[in-house]
């Protein structure tokens, strides 16, 4: 005589609640990594890691227009306006993005005006 059992276990699994978390995660993620003042630059690639302290943003484009946040500035301008974005500041931080193909020049005279000011640049690259 062969007896069965009444309670059978089922082997599947619903992948429902699963895909919801998934989801939400993901719109989460993209809401958040989203910048409102980054301008769409092509940086140059290096390998290291990137920092997430930041004050203000400059940014050196092909044509050698700069910006600081998302303003566009002349170059004789840069260092009053950084000094006033800047004041108060505790560890005064400034993230340089200079799109590929900028002369180095224009990224040494931002490095030359946060020298003279105390500021910390931090370069940023694409990782590799």
């Amino acid at each position: 005589m062969k007896l069965r059992g009444r309670n059978k276990v089922s082997p599947e699994f619903s992948m429902s609640s699963m895909t919801d978390i998934v989801f939400l995660l993901l719109i989460f993620f993209m809401l958040t990594s989203n910048s409102p003042n980054a301008l769409d630059i092509l940086l140059p690639k290096a390998k290291g890691k990137s920092t997430n302290v930041q004050n203000v943003s400059i940014s050196i484009k092909k044509n050698l227009e700069i910006y600081i946040d998302a303003s566009r500035v002349r170059e004789g301008q840069i260092e009053a306006q950084l000094r006033a974005k800047l004041a108060g500041q505790e560890e005064p931080t400034i993230i340089l993005r200079a799109e590929e193909g900028v002369p180095i020049e224009k990224a040494v005279n931002i490095m030359d005006i946060a020298n003279r000011n105390k500021y910390k640049v931090i370069l940023a690259v694409r990782p590799r």
